[in-house]
């Protein structure tokens, strides 16, 4: 067997780090120098000097303390040449001081993700691209994954947050947190970013640190925020799905869709969690886009005591939320949605209606085209949306299901 090398123990190491604390180590070097940007800056070259250093001597006991401290000298020598770092000491003290306890590359690093991610609610950010930006600097997450999550092209996603970063770098905004009285205004923003995180990991099996990292983050707002109907709708959401995880793939692995899957395999335990924190917002009077997406899962969950699927009711929901919240995939759902109330030359029509440049390489839509086309007799087109589904499918059990779909036509 190979020995493995010392340039990959080095990499391994490092990508692991990246994977398990960028987001923490992150928010304090931005607490620390009040400036995202230089922030990045500095764990990008801990990072480099990790590289170079650790193939020599391995990786340390700590590497996420070792990058962080190195990180934090990195600014410490910045800082000695200019005469403007100390300018952002009075709204800093809480990360500051929250963040004196990992200074020792010995101890724990604190988690301030939630904190970073309001920082990036900053007015100054531009709207459409404060999620992207809590992505990229809480996560870690490249373009071209952020890309995947907002429907556009990786190198547009890029090149926004590239010009994004380099205004940021021009007129620096300050690593601001806002008083707690303020954090509903930012509310909306936050989480949809923590959304956009649960989906990153739902997206790709492998990827539960995510899924972990989102549950947590929708928690903490939650305790946060006990008041905010949206926070108990987020998190309801994200239990009611991950109740069904084990139940998402067969034995040998293959994909079960919805409603294929054996009810016996949810989590009964989350589902409960699910539906207490579901009704807790509804109560409350203010409906929202989470609550009523968590509304749909619940409706789906409840198959578990039923044996069978209320579309009435599903569509109902779907109605509400397309007139609050017409997002792609909520107009994807009620399509689906009116194939089994309705007709589906009427769900065909309404997928019609859907703006072509949006959907072209959307795997929802074709997976969805697909079985309603399949449902209305039509088999040429049902085949081809198949095909163009599974060419669009980037997880390869989902792919073989899609295929074997056709070719059961």
């Amino acid at each position: 067997m190979a020995k493995t090398s010392g340039e990959d123990l080095a990499r391994r190491a490092a990508e692991t780090a990246a994977r398990k604390a960028y987001g923490r180590i992150l928010s304090i070097l931005a607490a620390r120098c009040g400036d995202i940007s230089a922030a990045e800056e500095a764990l990008a070259e801990a990072f480099a000097r990790a590289l170079a250093h650790w193939p020599k001597t391995g990786p340390p006991d700590a590497p996420e303390a070792w990058l962080l401290t190195t990180a934090r000298r990195y600014l410490t020598d910045r800082a000695r040449k200019s005469a403007t770092a100390r300018t952002h000491a009075g709204a800093l003290l809480l990360l500051v001081e929250e963040g004196q306890s990992a200074m020792n590359e010995t101890e724990d690093i604190p988690d301030g993700r939630l904190k970073l991610m309001l920082v990036c609610t900053h007015p100054d950010i531009e709207a459409g691209l404060q999620t992207p930006l809590m992505l990229q600097t809480v996560l870690g997450l490249d373009a071209a994954r952020i890309a995947s999550a907002f429907l556009i092209k990786p190198a547009t996603m890029g090149q926004r947050l590239s010009r994004l970063k380099a205004r940021m770098r021009e007129a620096p905004i300050a690593f601001d947190i806002p008083e707690r009285d303020a954090w509903p205004a930012r509310l909306d923003a936050v989480l949809q970013g923590i959304y956009a995180v649960y989906n990153a990991g739902w997206d790709e099996l492998a990827e539960t640190r995510l899924v972990d990292e989102a549950i947590f983050l929708a928690r903490l707002v939650g305790r946060l925020l006990p008041y905010e109907p949206e926070a108990a709708g987020l998190l309801s959401l994200m239990l009611h799905c991950e109740a069904r995880r084990d139940a998402r793939r067969g034995a040998g692995g293959q994909f079960v869709p919805l409603d294929e899957q054996d009810r016996s395999e949810w989590d009964d335990t989350l589902i409960a969690e699910a539906e207490t924190l579901l009704g807790t917002a509804l109560r409350m009077g203010r409906p929202g886009r989470f609550q009523l997406e968590a509304a749909l899962q619940s409706a789906h969950n409840a198959r578990r005591v039923t044996g069978k699927t209320d579309w009435t009711a599903i569509r109902a929901i779907y109605e509400r939320l397309v007139a609050l919240s017409p997002t792609l995939g909520a107009l994807i759902g009620r399509a689906a949605a009116i194939a089994q109330t309705d007709n589906p030359q009427t769900a065909i029509a309404a997928l019609d209606a859907l703006p072509a440049d949006r959907v072209a390489t959307h795997q929802p839509y074709w997976a969805t085209r697909a079985h309603i086309l399949q449902l209305a007799g039509e088999t040429e087109a049902a085949q081809s949306a198949y095909d163009k589904a599974a060419g669009l499918s980037a997880d390869p059990s989902v792919r073989a299901y899609l295929l074997n779909r056709r070719a059961m036509l």
